[in-house]
């Protein structure tokens, strides 16, 4: 009886510590998983074994096609300033072409091609250029600039002595061979600091997210605009993280991801919507190959690069067309097209920077064919490579691909797929090019 008592007496203080544990497990549950929200924590299991490509000494055949993507860096150079064009006998670059010579560069010297002697003395007056560039407001490199006079230029190669605005997904792709000559070739600490000095990069990230400018609709000066989707965003975030930059949110996948299946892969594509956000949300082979070239890829991107391969090899094998897209220079109008897996809610779709359909500008993207060649030992990619590797001019390099209709090379001859492809035999040799000791 006196426990029964009791038990009624202290019915009151059993509900509150009762109701008080379940507030704990509740909020425990909740912390939990916002925590692992902020953190970003994804896992994905791999449906299939990744067959990653040895590391072997080049053959014969493949030191040939790393000579003839160097002969385009040979033309191109503009022995003034040290920078070469963006696209052949056109006098001016941005800095993710910049960063695609420096890169093919590296490789170059890697492999051999060149002499370290040249090596040297071509990155030395490359570095001392972009150490005196002029700057958007003094901060950071403008998007485009005339390779022989260094001049802020519009895409039209016109000057334009205030600017157009930078990049913030360019900068973080020529941070990655400046922290490759960081690590690997101390010598040039001096002036890639030098550059770095000389440039903001702070500038371009507010919490932890990447800012390019362009011109205000309000008037004069510049405005912030968020800058980077899946792919892109995380791959040039990397590299300014090496520098002790906050880009954590930037390097996260979750916030955006949607999974899209396409071909009977799930491929990871960017939620925002480019008519609410101003930005095509394009997923297409160049950075998911470029981060495993360089970086070696991380536990995520690793899968994310599969699967967006995989879908590609599928569409052949429902097609019978052989599939590499990415963006490319084409030779003819709109003169740039970005062929996707993924874009604007569309499969397969090709579009212009403006947005337009360009589903007749289809192209099998040589760099692509070079860099899941580089990655993967399937007999998928050596179709890539069988068909590509005759997609070039002996006397001025790599054409960037062929066109899905009828054939055609589209004989557009650029800085970047030059340099993939260097980059891709630099990484068929040695395996990733962004390393330190022993692997």
């Amino acid at each position: 009886m006196e426990f029964k008592k009791a038990l009624v007496n202290a019915r009151h203080h059993l509900v509150f510590i009762t109701g008080l544990v379940t507030a704990l497990i509740i909020a425990f549950t909740i912390e939990t998983r916002d925590y692992g929200h902020v953190l970003g924590n994804i896992t994905f299991e791999v449906s299939e074994p990744i067959p990653h490509r040895e590391s072997r000494i080049l053959t014969d055949e493949e030191f040939t096609w790393a000579k003839t993507a160097w002969t385009y860096f040979e033309n191109n150079y503009q022995e003034n300033t040290g920078l070469v064009n963006s696209v052949d006998g056109y006098p001016s670059t941005t800095m993710w072409d910049t960063a695609s010579y420096l890169m093919g560069l590296i490789s170059a010297e890697k492999l051999n091609v060149i002499s370290h002697a040249e090596f040297t003395l071509r990155m030395e007056k490359a570095l001392n250029t972009l150490a005196r560039i002029p700057l958007i407001n003094g901060d950071l490199p403008n998007k485009a600039y005339n390779t022989q006079t260094l001049e802020m230029v519009d895409y039209s190669n016109k000057p334009v002595p205030e600017g157009i605005g930078w990049s913030a997904i360019d900068i973080g792709r020529i941070l990655v061979p400046f922290n490759i000559l960081i690590w690997q070739y101390p010598e040039f600490n001096k002036p890639v600091n030098d550059v770095l000095n000389h440039w903001k990069v702070s500038e371009m990230i507010i919490d932890g997210y990447l800012y390019g400018s362009r011109p205000s609709k309000k008037g004069d000066g510049f405005e912030l605009v968020q800058e980077g989707r899946i792919g892109y965003e995380e791959y040039a975030s990397k590299a300014m993280s090496l520098m002790g930059r906050d880009v954590f949110n930037a390097m996260k996948y979750i916030d955006y991801l949607n999974l899209v299946e396409i071909d009977g892969v799930e491929i990871p594509t960017d939620k925002r919507d480019p008519a609410k956000y101003h930005a095509h949300n394009y997923v297409v082979s160049e950075s998911y190959i470029l981060d495993s070239l360089e970086f070696g890829a991380d536990s995520i991107s690793k899968i994310f690069a599969f699967r967006v391969y995989k879908a590609q090899e599928n569409r052949y094998e429902r097609t019978g067309i052989l599939t590499a897209v990415s963006e490319d220079n084409v030779d003819e109008a709109p003169y740039f097209v970005y062929n996707t897996v993924f874009s604007d809610g569309k499969e397969w779709n090709a579009i212009s920077d403006q947005g337009d359909d360009a589903s007749h500008l289809k192209t099998l993207s040589t760099k692509a064919a070079f860099g899941w060649y580089a990655l993967y030992d399937t007999p998928y990619t050596q179709l890539l490579i069988d068909d590509a590797q005759s997609l070039y001019s002996e006397e001025k390099g790599w054409y960037s691909g062929r066109y899905e209709s009828d054939g055609r090379t589209n004989k557009a001859i650029t800085a970047n797929t030059n340099g993939i492809v260097l980059e891709s035999l630099a990484y068929v040799q040695n395996g990733t090019l962004l390393s330190v000791g022993a692997k």
